[in-house]
């Protein structure tokens, strides 16, 4: 079954998303300086937003689409999301991409500009771009000695990060950005006890880079602290890694279930198994007044049903899971491991029929 296209971002799922990240921020942006900290920009707009978006607010969700589907990556090829939401009936609210700060080769490097045109994109086809941005070079390495967090603090990416940043401005839409995701392992180079980091500098990295945005007035970015989960408590505490509610409008949590596809050495997991622990840690204690959205969420096939694993966690998120607010589906194949929806028709029904409630948005709102 089709879906009816519109060519402008529906009204109803942008409301709800800045309703959210204005009640996250309220009483949290405070003077220093002069300068206002958290999105406080368009605050008499914002509140005219909240009041219109009445009752219940919807789950905002979407994927991160591979080039399994049409050859290439969205959002530079835009058939892949465009395919896959035809096969789930419904319109995704979030398209997620990524980009690190530059790319390096032996002729030295080159930064990673606003991708204005890639924003624009994701906003025409309806959605809201989720941006993963990073403070590292590709080829990624876990040890990149000029990119380390306190190369970022001393001000040496200043320049680079304030144009992006003022790019970012004058493209004027909202999206989310997740910067430094996964901070508490140790397979990025921006963890703190990788890449010759130490304790205390994730978090003065985060805020100064904030910092710049709020200098340039940069207010439509949407701060996304998202760590992994810690589902065997085997990771870096996340207490000294929050930046602070003056700094972070969502949270977020990354998880996959591996099952027992040979390409991991795991063991099939619910994703109650996987995320209550490191849900409630964030949720009740770290940052209970913030919205959640899962930045990367995914299954194998092997060693269960991947169906079923999909129709519990849809079931989940509006039942037991109040604080999430937005999912992102990792639908790429990556190391090999068979993340996508598509990779089996009991999966995509699952998922269809998921989403088809009235707790996720939809392209009508």
């Amino acid at each position: 079954m089709g879906i009816a296209r519109k060519p402008l971002l529906f009204p109803a799922l942008l409301l709800a998303l800045l309703a959210l990240t204005w009640t996250s921020c309220a009483g949290a942006a405070t003077a220093k300086d002069g300068k206002f900290r958290g999105h406080v920009a368009m605050q008499r707009s914002l509140g005219k937003a909240k009041a219109r978006a009445s009752g219940r607010r919807p789950i905002l969700w979407g994927a991160l689409v591979g080039d399994q589907i049409t050859g290439h990556q969205s959002p530079w090829d835009m058939g892949g999301p465009r395919q896959l939401e035809e096969m789930l009936g419904k319109r995704m609210s979030l398209i997620h991409f990524m980009a690190p700060f530059a790319h390096c080769s032996s002729s030295g490097c080159g930064y990673y500009r606003f991708p204005d045109g890639e924003m624009q994109t994701i906003r025409s086809h309806g959605s809201i771009p989720f941006f993963s941005w990073s403070s590292q070079a590709i080829p990624s390495t876990e040890v990149q000695p000029d990119y380390q967090l306190a190369d970022v603090t001393s001000g040496r990416y200043d320049a680079y990060i304030r144009g992006w940043a003022t790019d970012a401005k004058r493209w004027g839409h909202p999206f989310f950005l997740r910067f430094n995701w996964e901070m508490n392992g140790d397979w990025f180079p921006w963890a703190e006890g990788a890449n010759g980091n130490r304790r205390g500098d994730y978090v003065r990295a985060w805020r100064h880079v904030h910092d710049i945005f709020g200098d340039v007035g940069a207010t439509n970015a949407i701060w996304t602290w998202c760590p992994n989960v810690d589902f065997e408590s085997k990771l870096q505490d996340l207490d000294s890694l929050y930046p602070g509610d003056d700094y972070v409008e969502w949270t977020c949590l990354d998880g996959y279930n591996a099952g027992t596809n040979p390409a991991k050495d795991e063991r099939w997991r619910s994703f109650d198994q996987l995320y209550r622990r490191s849900y409630e840690e964030i949720t009740t204690r770290i940052a209970p007044a913030k919205p959640m959205v899962l930045g990367e969420v995914a299954s194998s096939e092997q060693g269960g049903s991947k169906a079923q694993w999909i129709a519990d966690l849809l079931h989940a998120l509006p039942n037991d899971y109040p604080k999430i607010r937005g999912l992102v589906w990792f639908d790429k194949f990556e190391s090999g491991m068979d993340w996508p929806i598509e990779t089996s028709a009991g999966a995509v029904e699952a998922f269809r029929t998921g989403i088809a409630r009235p707790a996720y948005g939809s392209e009508s709102g």
